[in-house]
């Protein structure tokens, strides 16, 4: 049995649902143009922008102005998931997304998360998702889609950006390398909005927003967004989540300044609207191509 979606019990057509990953207001620089006051105060204008939720961040707070909460954590030994799941579901979260292992596991390693994964999941109908990222089981696309082959019933939370610019995924045939990673492309259910160009894992987009690493990520969700469509039931949707993260973990870039000082180039959050609004464009084009099949479904 597949992993379980996110569902809000309605009957509504399958849709995308706009969270906000709190990593992205986490040591703004002055010149960022987010929402500023008290916490509250940015987590009310944050839905009043169209977020339904948020990833990680104050819980109850969010929950208090009326967003959706999701929790992403990391797992270092399958046995360490249930208490995970129970907590989270204890929080009231909708879903989970999980960072495993460390990438230096054996293959019967990687399948004791995969099956405990699927075992936990399906007992608790809870939404957990194994995140496509380094130093994690899934850092090496060849590595995930065998274990999708071992394991089709694997649903992810899509991180696109550590393969695209870890495995320098545009040396060679880019068409040949999204048709092998497609079945874990078309498994996603859950996906965090970064787009990294070649040689950086966090790009500015406010620098060139036609640039060809920016039209690569928009393809990529594109499918994500087909797959998710194609298997959708009434009341399910899926979460984009706008995950950019601050320059101390090495993500935002910096730049010296003429005075000598060092700032974080680009504004982290227009790039987080700018992100919002490419989801939001590629899941209308996605829904697009999938109208017929939609149609039969949901008339």
């Amino acid at each position: 049995m597949p992993i379980p979606q996110t569902n809000d019990g309605s009957q509504q057509p399958p849709r995308i649902e706009l969270f906000l990953n709190a990593g992205c207001l986490v040591d703004l620089p002055p010149h960022a143009t987010a929402p500023s006051g008290e916490l509250r105060s940015v987590y009310s204008k944050i839905k009043d922008i169209g977020f339904a939720g948020m990833q990680d961040g104050d819980f109850e707070l969010a929950k208090d102005v009326g967003l959706q909460i999701a929790a992403g954590a990391r797992v270092n030994s399958p046995e360490e998931i249930e208490p995970l799941v129970e907590k989270h579901l204890s929080q009231g979260q909708i879903a989970t997304t999980l960072h495993c292992g460390w990438g230096m596991e054996s293959d019967a390693e990687v399948d004791a998360y995969a099956t405990t994964v699927l075992d936990i999941a399906t007992r608790y109908r809870y939404p957990l998702f194994i995140e496509t990222h380094r130093a994690t089981i899934t850092q090496d696309n060849w590595r995930t889609v065998e274990l999708v082959k071992r394991f089709p019933e694997l649903r992810f939370n899509g991180d696109f950006s550590h393969w695209y610019a870890g495995l320098e995924m545009v040396n060679g045939h880019w068409d040949e390398k999204i048709d092998f990673i497609r079945p874990v492309l078309e498994r996603v259910r859950f996906l965090h909005g970064r787009i990294a160009d070649p040689g950086s894992i966090q790009a500015p987009l406010s620098l060139d927003p036609d640039a060809g690493y920016i039209q690569h990520f928009r393809e990529i969700w594109n499918i994500c967004f087909q797959g998710f469509l194609a298997a959708a039931k009434q009341g399910d949707f899926l979460v984009f989540a706008p995950e950019l993260l601050w320059p101390q973990i090495y993500y935002a870039r910096m730049q010296r300044q003429p005075d000598g000082s060092v700032v974080e180039s680009g504004d982290r959050w227009a790039d987080v609207l700018v992100i919002k609004q490419i989801a939001l464009q590629e899941f209308e084009k996605a829904t697009a191509r999938c109208r017929s099949v939609l149609a039969t479904r949901f008339p």
